[in-house]
């Protein structure tokens, strides 16, 4: 089964027991945020991604300049743990970590989450890939992806849903990243970039094991 697939089943079981006019107002929301063009400066295809350097769960710092030196890098941007779609997505990107591996490839997902939050969730989703905290978002800005959870969203994520982000992440504001996917090659330039502000679309894994065999193969020419 697809990720995508597995995503649209959970968002039905969620249609079934959250009122409708909270659902319009999120589907609403993050249509608008998918459709208005606000991420321009998003990394693509063929952009750098900028060096970063950050602790993972157990407070060990991990340089992205570390882990090219190794080989290729998936760098996946989540929400949180909070954030069930970001599970099903970390859960599919689990499933692969061997395929990934066997491509001579790493693999890491960032958010902007304290690490006493990104614990449990390795522990609950027996995630053997590195979790990096993103604490203020910088880097997920410096890739041109970060945003503010404004209006009706930050209402209903605090009053609906119990999401209240200034907890989580340690600090006053409701920034996130948008869900992000990104391919990188040794040499650090992106080959394949996935972003989009609909919360309930990811990069399927298809797509990223593709772009690491596209990779291989180059390299082995």
């Amino acid at each position: 089964m697809s990720l995508q697939q597995q995503l649209d089943d959970f968002m039905a079981g969620v249609r079934e027991k959250v009122p409708t006019d909270i659902l319009s107002s999120v589907d609403a929301a993050y249509g608008e945020l998918a459709a208005d063009g606000r991420f321009p400066q998003a990394l693509g295809v063929g952009d750098t991604l900028p060096a970063f350097t950050l602790n993972d769960a157990q407070g060990q710092p991990q340089s992205s300049q570390t882990l090219l030196a190794r080989g290729p890098l998936v760098v996946s941007f989540y929400r949180g743990a909070w954030c069930p779609f970001c599970n099903i997505e970390l859960r599919a990107l689990q499933q692969v970590l061997p395929e990934i591996h066997a491509l001579g490839a790493e693999l890491v997902a960032i958010s902007p989450e304290l690490p006493d939050y990104s614990l449990p969730l390795i522990e609950r989703e027996q995630l053997s890939f590195p979790v990096l905290s993103d604490l203020g978002n910088e880097v997920a800005a410096q890739c041109g992806i970060a945003f503010e959870l404004e209006g009706e969203l930050r209402r209903i994520s605090l009053e609906v849903f119990g999401v209240d982000l200034p907890s989580f992440n340690g600090d006053a504001s409701w920034r996130l990243p948008v869900p992000a996917t990104f391919v990188v090659g040794r040499d650090g330039r992106v080959v394949l970039a996935f972003v989009d502000g609909e919360m309930r679309h990811r990069a399927e894994p298809t797509a990223i094991l593709a772009a690491l065999r596209e990779l291989a193969a180059a390299q082995a020419a």
